[in-house]
């Protein structure tokens, strides 16, 4: 069975000669470079960035027959018969508009993983958790017995591999809001884990940003399977739309608030596998290693996913019961002087870090900032008054972070665990992790977790997490406990 519905898909044989323009030479357009190359295609890369500032990448692909267009997108890239782009690049750049007014096919790395793929694929969305729901579900499926290969959104492009990948294997990918956004396919099992105000900096509203969620389900046929999160407002209001438009499909729901008819939920501290009438445990919420609800509201989505691909209980009880989780989520970094140090980087916005916040009952002294996502923070910082004893604010969002604070105090009735004098300011991350070190006392989570986007001074929020180990691993004692 093939995993993706494709119109008018590729075919290894229609790219030989093929003139492929790939916009954006960042981890996914590198990967197209070199696969369209090897397979025959006439390929030009262009990207704003120029040839010193991407020195390091374009050593990478010197072996290959490629045509470079650099510092710009000039108009001799529009010679193409497909214009591959990077999830990254808005469409709506003049480069691209050009290339729709002249009639030229827009794509991308998924859609054409989605048209050679063998295997049926798995994909999961969400605002948050995907990385940990799409991992798991990798875990569970090899658990079982299966070849997964689990990319996308995480980890290496899939495309260098797709060859390799067999019909009776299974693809899990994890999937932005970017790479959906424009995406005529649908997976063989679409998960929908919640939809919340995220990258509203990019896409204009919430609904353009949760119309390029619902991609993940919108072109599935009678026989593939649609799973949601019913605990999240959105996501439940798609299942119901979905129930509507898609006769033919599998609704499967998962819940740790509700009963459910088809999927996984909570029955008196219990994961249950539910399918109609009949049940399985797979084991006690106390027994999930991850920390925090929305790890137990995951390992359910994994569940629900992965049964929908033949996984028995018991394999995902062998997961969920040992992973420990993924680098720069709720990632322990070290114990120094009776303080715990935690990576949560990848908490780029206000919800995610309160998600953070809600998993240690522990005092927390909190490292907050980064660059802005035009997201709220009203919410988060009542929740920084109640569960921080430290709060210490760096890069670009520290004012306005700091503004909403400040604000949080003046609407609060009662004193919280955190008062003005405990929020400090830094400049850089560094100096972040100085000032809570200072500031913790044994027993203290010290917690990165930051609620804005790495781009202000990081590569990516994995560059932030990895500084962020570093400096903690170069913390000593007699450093930590000086006051």
């Amino acid at each position: 069975m093939n995993g993706s519905h494709h119109p008018a898909g590729f075919d290894a044989a229609s790219l030989r000669g093929m003139r492929a323009t790939v916009v954006g030479l960042a981890r996914e357009g590198m990967a197209l470079a070199r696969f369209l190359a090897g397979h025959g295609a006439a390929v030009t890369v262009t990207d704003r960035q120029d040839e010193s500032a991407l020195a390091g990448r374009l050593a990478e692909l010197r072996d290959l027959p490629l045509r470079f267009a650099l510092g710009g997108h000039p108009p001799s890239a529009l010679e193409a018969d497909v214009i591959f782009v990077s999830p990254g690049i808005p469409r709506t750049i003049p480069f691209l508009a050009e290339a729709s007014r002249r009639g030229i096919r827009l794509s991308s790395e998924t859609e054409l993983f989605f048209s050679l793929c063998a295997a049926p694929i798995i994909g999961i969305t969400g605002s948050s958790g995907k990385t940990t729901t799409t991992t798991l579900v990798g875990q569970m499926l090899r658990q079982a017995g299966h070849t997964a290969w689990v990319g996308g959104n995480i980890g290496q492009p899939l495309l260098a591999d797709v060859e390799r990948i067999q019909p009776a294997d299974w693809a899990v990918l994890e999937l932005s809001s970017f790479q959906l956004e424009h995406l005529m396919a649908s997976p063989h099992v679409g998960a929908i884990l919640n939809v919340t105000p995220n990258h509203l900096d990019r896409h204009a509203s919430m609904e353009e940003y949760t119309r390029a969620k619902w991609q993940i389900v919108a072109h599935q046929k009678a026989g593939d399977v649609a799973v949601f999160g019913y605990d999240d407002a959105v996501a439940r209001r798609l299942a119901a739309d979905y129930e509507q438009g898609h006769p033919g499909g599998m609704r499967v729901l998962f819940s740790g608030e509700a009963p459910v008819l088809r999927g996984a939920c909570l029955v008196d501290g219990q994961v249950m596998l539910v399918d109609h009438e009949a049940s399985a445990r797979v084991c006690a919420t106390a027994d999930i290693r991850l920390r925090g609800w929305h790890n137990v509201l995951n390992v359910l989505a994994a569940c629900a996913i992965a049964a929908e691909a033949g996984v028995p209980a018991g394999a995902m009880r062998r997961v969920a019961t040992t992973f420990a989780g993924v680098e720069h989520r709720l990632e322990r970094v070290r114990e120094l002087a009776g303080v715990t140090y935690v990576n949560d980087s990848i908490a780029t916005s206000p919800e995610r870090s309160m998600a953070a916040l809600r998993a240690y009952q522990e005092p927390v002294v909190l490292l907050a900032g980064g660059r802005d996502k035009h997201l709220p923070w009203d919410q988060w910082a009542n929740l920084v008054l109640e569960r921080a004893h430290g709060l210490v604010l760096f890069g670009e969002a520290a004012d306005l972070i700091g503004a909403a604070i400040a604000a949080a105090f003046e609407r609060a009735k009662q004193a919280g665990r955190l008062t003005p004098a405990d929020v400090r300011r830094a400049a850089t991350l560094d100096e972040a992790v100085c000032l809570a070190a200072g500031m913790a006392r044994a027993g203290d989570v010290v917690l990165l977790s930051p609620g804005g986007t790495s781009y202000d001074a990081f590569a990516d929020f994995v560059e932030r997490g990895e500084r962020f180990r570093q400096l903690v691993r170069g913390l000593d004692a007699s450093q930590e406990t000086m006051r």
